[in-house]
C-alpha cells in the first residue's frame, strides 16, 4: 500500500466515524527525536507507538504511550504477561497495520478488520486533552481530541487493555 492510500484510508475511516482531526504536514519523521522540533507548536500529547509480536509470531501487540516516556522491552514483557516479545518485522507491520517502520500508529488498526492486534494504552493518555498520531505515514501528524480517541477505540472494537507506563 502506498503513502497516499495509507493516509486516505485513515481519513475515510475517521470521516465515516465522525472523528474530527487536525492535520499537520511535515517532512518524514521516522523517530520521536526527529519529530520533536516539528511538534513543538502543536498543542497535543504526542504518542509513541510500538508494534510487537510474541515469540511464536502468532500474536501481535500495539503499545501506545506518551513520546517522552521509555519502556524497556523486558519491563513490557512482565507488564503485559504475553511472554517474550520482539519488534515486529516490516512485513508484519504491512500485513497487520498497513504501515511501515517509522509510521506505526493507532490508526493502523483500521487495517486490522479481523481484530488480531491487541492494543495496550498507557493510562496517562486518557488524561490528555488532545493526542497526535501519524496517519499511517510519517509525513503528517493528526491531532484528535480525547473524546475522539476514546470513540476511535470503541468503534474499532478490538481487544485493548490499559497499562501504566
Amino acid at each position: 500500500m502506498e503513502k497516499t492510500e495509507r493516509r486516505n484510508k485513515v481519513f475515510e475511516k475517521l470521516d465515516q466515524w465522525g472523528i474530527r482531526y487536525r492535520i499537520y504536514e511535515h517532512p518524514p519523521l521516522p523517530t520521536i527525536e526527529s519529530a520533536l522540533e516539528y511538534w513543538k507548536n502543536i498543542d497535543s500529547t504526542h504518542c509513541k507507538n510500538l508494534f510487537f509480536r510474541n515469540h511464536k509470531g502468532n500474536k501481535h501487540y500495539l503499545v501506545i504511550f506518551e513520546c517522552h516516556k521509555t519502556l524497556p522491552i523486558h519491563q513490557l514483557e512482565k507488564m503485559l504477561h504475553q511472554g517474550k516479545l520482539s519488534f515486529a518485522s516490516e512485513q508484519r507491520m504491512e500485513k497487520h497495520l498497513g504501515t511501515t517502520p517509522g509510521s506505526v500508529s493507532l490508526f493502523g488498526l483500521v487495517n486490522d478488520p479481523d481484530k488480531k492486534v491487541k492494543l495496550f494504552i498507557d493510562k496517562d493518555l486518557f488524561q490528555s486533552e488532545n493526542l497526535s498520531f501519524h496517519p499511517n505515514d510519517n509525513t503528517a501528524s493528526l491531532v484528535i481530541s480525547n473524546n475522539d480517541f476514546r470513540k476511535f477505540i470503541e468503534l474499532w472494537g478490538g481487544e485493548w487493555e490499559m497499562i501504566e507506563v
